[in-house]
């Protein structure tokens, strides 16, 4: 959550049950820098035009975050009406978007997801006009393995082959390619409850996302982004160079998982987010090798 919070990436998470998986997504908004003046005005508006705001002198300033249910409507997750109003796409600009219980969700809705999370926008066309509203946002999901949640972590599991696969099928691979991280929630047994330590604090955290997003800053400041996650498949060379043996790591992974174009890019997108997080200029050999830990869906596919 560390890594997608420093270069802004989409993030599934599988697990079963009770493995942490909505504490975990509820912590981007508390480790994200606070927003700039521009991004409040920016979010201030997108609330005030869908009627959200009661006080009208009123600034938000936190980041938001929205968690829908999963019986929301295609109008109510990219916008709509009879004059187009944001959606919960565009109420998450500058935030996060949680999407619990991710398969849950029909399919018609998780496909609208797509071109707002390519383009950071969306475009909204109705019979009295069409309007185009920010959606630059922070993809969070969460899914359990199976119907009943428990395949692959326990003997509790009574779904089916069928039922697994129908299951998974809901969400599509160019979906799923669109996501950067994806990892395993594992299940948590006694011995972990009983032995938990104090872990690090939010606060040292959000130090840490703000110091790796002000090196991106930096060094996109003459490009049209700001994220590792916008870094254009133009651009991958020039700001995520390999050494010979990254180039050789790379090479058989792409050839040992046949890997997607796009994969291939976002995994060096990923390395070069965890760089930037070890304060490393050029992207090292266990950068490279975390970053392709957490593409979940290509190791899968071994």
């Amino acid at each position: 959550m560390l890594i997608a919070a420093a270069g802004m990436h989409n993030i599934i998470m599988t697990g079963p049950p009770g493995s942490g998986k909505t504490m975990m997504a509820k912590r981007p908004p508390t480790i994200l820098p606070d927003m700039t003046f521009d991004e409040s005005i920016e979010v201030t508006k997108i609330y005030s035009v869908a009627g959200l705001i009661k006080d009208k002198s009123a600034l938000i300033a936190n980041r938001p975050f929205r968690n829908p249910h999963h019986t929301i409507s295609n109008a109510a997750i990219v916008g709509g009406g009879k004059f187009p109003r944001p959606g919960e796409v565009s109420l998450s600009h500058n935030g996060v978007l949680f999407l619990d219980e991710f398969p849950e969700f029909s399919r018609d809705v998780l496909e609208e997801l797509r071109q707002p999370l390519e383009d950071s926008e969306i475009t909204i066309s109705r019979v009295n006009g069409t309007m185009t509203y920010p959606a630059n946002l922070m993809l969070v999901g969460a899914m359990n393995p199976c119907p009943c949640g428990y395949y692959g972590y326990s003997g509790r599991c009574h779904c089916s082959h069928n039922q697994i696969i129908r299951y998974k099928n809901k969400i599509s691979g160019p979906l799923l390619d669109r996501i950067d991280i994806q990892v395993e929630a594992s299940g948590i047994d006694y011995g972990k409850i009983s032995s938990i330590k104090p872990g690090e604090s939010s606060e040292s955290l959000k130090k840490k996302v703000t110091a790796a997003q002000k090196i991106q800053t930096e060094r996109y400041k003459n490009e049209s982004f700001r994220f590792n996650l916008r870094l254009a498949a133009s651009k991958i060379d020039k700001y995520c160079p390999l050494g010979d043996k990254e180039r050789a790591l790379i090479k058989t992974a792409f050839e040992r998982l046949s890997l997607s174009a796009r994969s291939y890019h976002k995994i060096l997108k990923i390395a070069r987010t965890i760089a930037d997080l070890e304060g490393n200029e050029n992207i090292s050999l266990s950068n490279l090798a975390e970053a392709l830990s957490l593409r979940g869906s290509d190791r899968n596919s071994e």
